[in-house]
């Protein structure tokens, strides 16, 4: 269990809600202990930190009275988790090139306990190949990530960056914490269907949409955290792969069905990809070529793997749950999908005018037999955190 953090504290303005954070961890009785870089103390003072903290603030490598009092290697290891909070686009390429000149990156790099890291940047700086290639260096070695959110910048931009909140990383820590200690899903079994499914029309055409597959990435991941044996079947997607599911990758509707079929018996199934509808007939093995006429394409149903998975007779999981993605009329015409395929709950989500597909935040309304309910817009993560919570609340009652 988590009982003490060490708290880095980086330069950036989103520093500010690093005192929101210190306190609502303090309420949970958690140990916080800070260390403040010389740009972080910039935007928040020691003192305010160290009041809210309840302990002596760290800045200095070379301070010989921090280093008589604990060394940099005992910090580094004397906590229970390191949080990096605010993590400016300069710390993460100090941690991904192992580079340790201050006092924060030489704790980074000689800690032996898990490491979180919270980002908070300019939208194009987040966007940035360098700093993406970072990410994914950091991510390889098992640093894990919370945020960052979409929203206004305080230069005045609007876009990916923005410093997750207190409460959103509380709720990362905890749900990690969770997936160390009491993995509440241990004795269940899962899959997960993500991303789109392509139909090839001719060797290098296809019929396909605009899914990423983030959602039931992430629904994949909180799965495996909170300890079930998961699998996920993905559709061609342009994402890192989450750590820790067994993978499956597929291309069309058929494949996608045989795979969730081979999977059964299973107590929970996700059915979050989305699966084209239709499939070609008269596909062609050359490429076809124009020749100033009109070609029509001869479209046969695929099959129906939500209402598949739902309506077996035999090896039905437990809890079957589908995604409904609509354009208009959200909340009606998910009722009926939840009533027609005969899945147990029902995620819906508007995706008219980009909303949602290639997106990093979901806004759910999550639909039961009695229940309807209306989520805040949120990360795309905290969907699945929230998901696997009612899943792990239901499996308990």
């Amino acid at each position: 269990m988590i009982k003490s953090i060490l708290l880095i504290i980086t330069g950036g303005i989103a520093a500010y809600k690093s005192l929101e954070l210190i306190r609502k961890l303090k309420e949970r009785n958690i140990d916080v202990t800070c260390v403040l870089t010389k740009s972080g103390s910039e935007f928040v003072t020691p003192l305010s930190v160290a009041s809210l903290s309840g302990n002596h603030v760290f800045s200095e490598l070379f301070n010989l009275t921090d280093e008589n009092k604990m060394g940099h290697i005992e910090l580094s290891r004397s906590t229970d988790l390191v949080l990096v909070a605010p993590a400016t686009t300069n710390i993460i390429s100090k941690m991904a090139y192992g580079s340790c000149d201050d006092l924060a990156s030489t704790i980074l790099m000689a800690t032996n306990k898990p490491v979180m890291v919270v980002p908070a940047m300019n939208v194009r700086m987040w966007h940035n190949a360098a700093t993406q290639r970072n990410i994914q260096t950091l991510i390889d070695d098992g640093i894990k990530f919370i945020g960052p959110n979409k929203g206004d910048m305080a230069c005045g931009e609007y876009g990916l960056g923005r410093m997750s909140e207190p409460q959103e990383i509380i709720n990362s820590i905890i749900e990690y914490d969770n997936s160390l200690i009491h993995q509440p899903l241990k004795n269940f079994s899962a899959f997960v269907t993500a991303g789109p499914t392509r139909e090839k029309i001719d060797p290098v055409r296809f019929i396909s949409n605009e899914s990423s597959g983030k959602q039931g990435y992430a629904i994949a991941q909180s799965l495996f955290n909170m300890g079930a044996k998961t699998t996920l079947i993905t559709g061609p997607t342009n994402i890192p792969l989450p750590e820790g599911p067994s993978i499956i990758k597929v291309n069309t509707a058929e494949e996608m069905l045989d795979a969730c079929e081979q999977q059964l018996p299973a107590d929970i199934a996700i059915c979050s990809a989305a699966v084209s509808d239709y499939r070609v007939n008269n596909k062609k093995n050359s490429k076809i070529k124009k020749t100033g006429e009109n070609i029509s394409l001869d479209l046969s149903e695929n099959p129906d793997i939500l209402n598949r998975i739902s309506k077996r007779n035999a090896n039905r999981p437990s809890l079957v749950i589908g995604f409904a993605a609509e354009t208009g009329e959200v909340e009606k015409n998910a009722k009926l999908k939840l009533y027609s395929k005969g899945c147990d709950w029902i995620l819906a989500n508007d995706v008219s005018d980009g909303k949602v597909f290639n997106q990093d935040i979901n806004k759910i309304t999550f639909i039961t037999d009695s229940i309807t309910e209306k989520w805040n817009e949120m990360s795309k993560d905290d969907v699945a955190s929230k998901l696997s919570t009612n899943i792990i609340n239901h499996f308990s009652a």
